[in-house]
């Protein structure tokens, strides 16, 4: 049987509507695929708490996060992931890629430009078309 995971992801967009977009490193699972920041919730934590914490952790900034916007579960070949996107903001600090190769902000109408992750995928797909409403 698989192994499954809980993981909580950033939606964080600024004031020019851009999301924060994260390229995975060499060293991570699912290399040089893009994803939105976050991490595994630990036992004990609420959704939103383990996003706060998983972002000072790998972007050294401090997030308010909001509400569930998107969640999806999504087979890879050696585990199954639950991956939960919650909308949050920036409220200290800037992003910095502590672990990642690289982070950009881009505009929800050209999310569907990157190559992501395939779990983070139906989320990109929902904030794309939420921009042509």
């Amino acid at each position: 049987m698989k192994k499954k995971v809980k993981v909580v992801a950033a939606v964080i967009e600024n004031q020019q509507n851009e999301i924060l977009c994260a390229l995975r490193s060499e060293d991570m699972s699912i290399p040089n695929k893009w994803e939105f920041p976050g991490g595994k919730v630990e036992e004990g934590e609420n959704l939103q708490e383990a996003l706060v914490r998983e972002i000072k952790e790998e972007l050294n900034c401090d997030i308010k996060a909001h509400e569930v916007i998107h969640e999806n579960v999504h087979e890879y070949e050696t585990f199954v992931i639950q991956l939960i996107a919650i909308r949050a903001e920036l409220i200290k600090g800037e992003p910095v890629a502590t672990e990642h190769a690289k982070l950009i902000w881009m505009h929800r109408n050209y999310l569907d430009s990157l190559i992501w992750a395939p779990a983070d995928i139906p989320a990109v797909s929902m904030l794309t078309l939420q921009s042509h409403v």
